[in-house]
């Protein structure tokens, strides 16, 4: 499903069309506009006993649900960077030693727009300086406009995983292999 452009951002021009579901193009100026995809990173942070750090998000899209920690990647930023970037805006803490597990296609829709991004996943043992998740969940501090709160959830099977009401279909197709991998 494409967005809809009522006008050609370059010459104004109302025939502006969707083509081949991947660009916008204005037969008036030639202007193309092509439906990237964005790119985001989250990851899984979990104790030795399958306890995973998730977000209740602050905003939409799916505020009040759950995600893991990450976002968009900045232009000129590689996705270990911003991994590492995320967790220390959104968690307070800077992470070393996160490692690639996988990506997912997912849809983000945020203010009647439709991104399509691919969210690539990595994945952390918990720090050995705290015990277990809810001894490192004293230790976070929220980025406050993106974040309500921390919680812990059990991931074992995928019953666990159809039970936890997660914000996006990426994360609960990532934990899906994260599972099988542990």
């Amino acid at each position: 499903m494409a967005n809809d452009f009522e006008l050609c951002p370059k010459c104004g021009s109302k025939k502006i069309e969707y083509k081949d579901n991947r660009k916008w193009f204005c037969p008036d100026c030639g202007f193309d506009l092509y439906n990237n995809v964005a790119a985001a990173v989250g990851i899984i942070i979990c104790d030795k006993n399958n306890n995973i750090l998730l977000e209740v998000r602050a905003k939409d899209p799916q505020k009040g649900k759950l995600a893991l920690p990450g976002g968009f990647i900045d232009p000129e930023e590689s996705a270990e960077d911003a991994v590492i970037r995320e967790c220390k805006e959104e968690i307070g803490v800077e992470i070393h030693g996160a490692k690639f597990l996988c990506s997912n296609p997912n849809t983000y829709e945020y203010k009647g727009i439709t991104y399509k991004t691919c969210d690539i996943f990595f994945t952390l043992e918990l720090p050995s300086e705290y015990s277990d998740m809810q001894d490192f969940i004293k230790s976070l501090k929220k980025q406050e406009s993106e974040v309500l709160d921390f919680v812990s959830y059990k991931i074992k099977s995928q019953q666990d995983i159809d039970n936890c009401p997660l914000a996006f279909d990426s994360a609960r197709n990532t934990l899906k292999r994260f599972i099988m991998e542990n």
